[in-house]
């Protein structure tokens, strides 16, 4: 069994890759809800989403977020009625955070709600998030207030100085059901090359989930996000620069250091391996750059035949 620490679009590529290698119903990825909002009284889980939505192979290509093929007219109505408009949620899309907030309102767990909703797309995997409790990233910026995640992300774009991050709600969390477990068990235990910062701490912030990662730090292989000592998308590194790191592989390597046995690196920073060893961590040098499918999967074998 395989278990993935997951979040945004990296996450979604990679295990994209891995259920053609790999039967998906053998992968388990524990994917961050420290992005959840509620916005227009929906509750809406862009990590969840994003996975779901990719392995499903109906995101949108041209965004990497979102349903391929989308209208916007919902949208479009409410910028006539002057309402919030900065968080573009899709007509179909609607539909998935409509049932969600439904289910939850109903009683229904969160992992309880994405189990259906991964039935629903007639996927094998098995998706979890890491909490069904309130988790949230909250982003103290430079020169401004305390911003919770989607607009430092999505209304501000991103574009601000950071000077600190702490995820609400995670010290009072319980792992998701079947969280631990998945952990405890894995033959191999992938940590996609999502951001560190804002979408693998939050899971590590969880009561369990550390403690349980330490105990397995051998069979943990990582994907660097920072290739040339850049993101291919968004802000992880300047993110990692602002909490005190480096924005390389290096700078990777030191934070997952304490948890994590093996980093895969791109091969244009092949030169940095004998550096990311120095941080007490094994390296391999592979191409890591997921533009197909077949990429994708190669680059997952890569991963599990790391610490086969």
């Amino acid at each position: 069994m395989i278990t993935a620490l997951a979040g945004g679009v990296g996450a979604a590529r990679l295990l994209r890759g891995m259920v053609e290698v790999v039967p998906p119903s053998e992968i388990t990825a524990i994917v961050n809800t420290g992005d959840d909002t509620i916005l227009h009284g929906l509750h809406i889980a862009p990590d969840l989403d994003t996975v779901m939505y990719t392995l499903a192979d109906a995101i949108n290509p041209d965004t990497g977020w979102g349903l391929a093929g989308e209208t916007w007219r919902v949208m479009e109505s409410l910028q006539r009625l002057g309402g919030i408009t900065w968080f573009n949620l899709g007509d179909q899309d609607l539909a998935t955070h409509c049932y969600r907030t439904q289910r939850l309102q109903e009683g229904a767990a969160l992992g309880q709600v994405t189990a259906e909703l991964v039935r629903a797309w007639g996927l094998e995997i098995r998706l979890v998030p890491v909490t069904d409790d309130l988790l949230r990233t909250r982003l103290q910026l430079v020169d401004g207030p305390e911003v919770g995640f989607q607009e430092y992300f999505v209304r501000l774009r991103h574009d601000v100085a950071v000077a600190g991050v702490r995820f609400e709600g995670a010290e009072r969390a319980a792992p998701g059901p079947g969280v631990l477990e998945a952990l405890a068990g894995a033959e191999t235990i992938v940590v996609c090359p999502s951001n560190p910062v804002v979408s693998i701490a939050p899971l590590v912030a969880v009561p369990g989930v550390l403690e349980q990662l330490r105990l397995r730090r051998d069979r943990i292989v990582g994907v660097s996000p920072i290739i040339a000592g850049a993101a291919l998308k968004g802000p992880a590194d300047r993110l990692l620069r602002e909490m005190g790191f480096q924005s390389s592989v290096v700078g990777v390597a030191r934070w997952y250091a304490s948890w994590m046995g093996t980093l895969v690196i791109d091969e244009a920073d092949a030169e940095s391996a004998p550096a990311v060893e120095a941080e007490g961590i094994r390296c391999i040098v592979a191409p890591t750059i997921m533009s197909t499918v077949e990429r994708s999967a190669a680059l997952s074998q890569t991963v599990l035949d790391a610490v086969a």
